[in-house]
Protein backbone atom coordinates (compact mmCIF):
# COMPACT_ATOMS: atom_id res chain seq x y z
CA UNK A 1 0.00 0.00 0.00
CA UNK A 2 2.98 2.71 1.19
CA UNK A 3 4.82 1.89 -2.54
CA UNK A 4 1.05 2.22 -4.78
CA UNK A 5 0.46 5.82 -2.35
CA UNK A 6 4.28 6.69 -3.06
CA UNK A 7 4.08 5.88 -7.04
CA UNK A 8 0.48 7.92 -6.79
CA UNK A 9 2.29 10.79 -5.39
CA UNK A 10 4.58 10.90 -8.00
CA UNK A 11 3.18 10.22 -10.91
CA UNK A 12 0.57 12.89 -9.85
CA UNK A 13 2.99 15.63 -9.14
CA UNK A 14 4.77 14.49 -12.47
CA UNK A 15 1.34 15.50 -14.18
CA UNK A 16 0.64 19.25 -12.80
CA UNK A 17 4.74 19.28 -13.61
CA UNK A 18 3.82 18.66 -17.14
CA UNK A 19 1.00 20.30 -17.30
CA UNK A 20 2.43 23.55 -17.05
CA UNK A 21 5.19 22.66 -20.26
CA UNK A 22 2.99 23.74 -22.70
CA UNK A 23 2.28 27.40 -21.51
CA UNK A 24 6.33 27.49 -20.54
CA UNK A 25 7.16 26.68 -23.94
CA UNK A 26 4.16 28.30 -25.97
CA UNK A 27 4.84 31.64 -24.87
CA UNK A 28 1.31 31.66 -22.92
CA UNK A 29 0.31 35.20 -22.00
CA UNK A 30 -0.09 34.51 -18.57
CA UNK A 31 3.15 32.50 -18.52
CA UNK A 32 4.73 35.46 -19.93
CA UNK A 33 3.04 37.80 -17.44
CA UNK A 34 4.61 35.80 -14.32
CA UNK A 35 8.39 35.53 -15.50
CA UNK A 36 7.97 39.39 -16.55
CA UNK A 37 6.69 40.52 -13.14
CA UNK A 38 9.77 38.65 -11.66
CA UNK A 39 11.68 40.36 -13.96
CA UNK A 40 13.24 36.61 -15.61
CA UNK A 41 11.02 36.56 -19.02
CA UNK A 42 12.30 34.77 -21.15
CA UNK A 43 15.23 32.96 -19.69
CA UNK A 44 13.39 32.14 -16.64
CA UNK A 45 10.29 30.42 -18.14
CA UNK A 46 12.26 28.72 -20.62
CA UNK A 47 15.01 27.19 -17.56
CA UNK A 48 12.17 26.47 -15.19
CA UNK A 49 10.49 24.52 -17.96
CA UNK A 50 13.54 22.49 -18.59
CA UNK A 51 13.97 21.64 -14.79
CA UNK A 52 10.54 21.07 -14.57
CA UNK A 53 11.18 18.63 -17.70
CA UNK A 54 13.68 16.85 -15.67
CA UNK A 55 11.67 17.00 -12.42
CA UNK A 56 9.05 14.61 -14.16
CA UNK A 57 10.77 12.10 -15.47
CA UNK A 58 12.56 11.54 -12.67
CA UNK A 59 9.39 11.55 -10.17
CA UNK A 60 8.07 8.80 -12.91
CA UNK A 61 10.29 6.31 -12.45
CA UNK A 62 10.68 4.17 -9.05
CA UNK A 63 14.17 4.49 -8.65
CA UNK A 64 14.51 8.24 -9.08
CA UNK A 65 11.75 9.35 -7.73
CA UNK A 66 12.85 10.66 -4.53
CA UNK A 67 15.58 12.52 -5.78
CA UNK A 68 12.88 14.34 -8.25
CA UNK A 69 10.51 14.71 -5.57
CA UNK A 70 13.12 16.74 -3.44
CA UNK A 71 13.79 18.68 -6.55
CA UNK A 72 10.66 19.34 -7.24
CA UNK A 73 9.72 20.60 -3.35
CA UNK A 74 12.77 22.89 -4.15
CA UNK A 75 11.26 24.11 -7.46
CA UNK A 76 7.51 24.45 -6.23
CA UNK A 77 8.64 26.28 -3.04
CA UNK A 78 10.71 28.88 -4.93
CA UNK A 79 6.98 29.55 -7.03
CA UNK A 80 5.22 30.08 -3.77
CA UNK A 81 7.54 32.20 -2.23
CA UNK A 82 7.21 34.19 -5.93
CA UNK A 83 3.44 34.04 -5.81
CA UNK A 84 3.14 35.23 -2.26
CA UNK A 85 5.90 38.08 -2.38
CA UNK A 86 5.64 39.33 -5.90
CA UNK A 87 2.92 37.32 -8.14
CA UNK A 88 0.53 37.60 -6.12
CA UNK A 89 -2.11 34.50 -4.91
CA UNK A 90 -4.08 35.07 -8.20
CA UNK A 91 -2.64 35.71 -11.60
CA UNK A 92 -4.65 37.36 -14.64
CA UNK A 93 -8.24 36.43 -12.72
CA UNK A 94 -7.34 32.52 -12.58
CA UNK A 95 -8.93 32.86 -8.51
CA UNK A 96 -5.69 31.72 -7.03
CA UNK A 97 -5.63 27.98 -9.56
CA UNK A 98 -1.93 28.41 -10.47
CA UNK A 99 -1.05 28.87 -6.37
CA UNK A 100 -3.55 25.88 -5.41
CA UNK A 101 -2.24 23.80 -8.07
CA UNK A 102 1.54 24.94 -6.62
CA UNK A 103 0.57 23.95 -3.20
CA UNK A 104 -1.07 20.40 -4.61
CA UNK A 105 3.08 19.33 -6.01
CA UNK A 106 4.35 20.55 -2.56
CA UNK A 107 2.10 18.06 -1.05
CA UNK A 108 2.22 15.50 -3.63
CA UNK A 109 6.33 15.76 -3.26
CA UNK A 110 6.17 15.99 0.86
CA UNK A 111 4.54 12.72 0.36
CA UNK A 112 6.84 11.23 -1.88
CA UNK A 113 9.58 12.06 0.56
CA UNK A 114 8.24 10.96 3.66
CA UNK A 115 7.05 7.88 1.82
CA UNK A 116 10.86 7.07 0.88
CA UNK A 117 12.11 8.23 3.79
CA UNK A 118 13.51 5.43 4.78
CA UNK A 119 15.63 4.99 1.45
CA UNK A 120 16.86 8.74 2.20
CA UNK A 121 18.11 7.85 5.68
CA UNK A 122 19.84 4.68 3.97
CA UNK A 123 21.77 7.30 1.42
CA UNK A 124 22.49 9.49 4.61
CA UNK A 125 23.94 6.70 7.07
CA UNK A 126 26.11 5.62 3.36
CA UNK A 127 27.36 8.96 2.54
CA UNK A 128 28.03 9.33 6.78
CA UNK A 129 30.41 5.77 6.81
CA UNK A 130 32.28 6.82 3.55
CA UNK A 131 30.50 4.24 0.78
CA UNK A 132 28.61 6.74 -1.26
Amino acid sequence: MKLNLERIASIFAAILFLQTLYFKFSGASESIDIFSKLGVEPYGRIGSGILELIVSVLLLFRKTSLLGAILGIVIILGAITSHVLIIGIEVQNDKGLLFGLALLVLVACGTSVYLQRGKLVGIINSYRRGNP
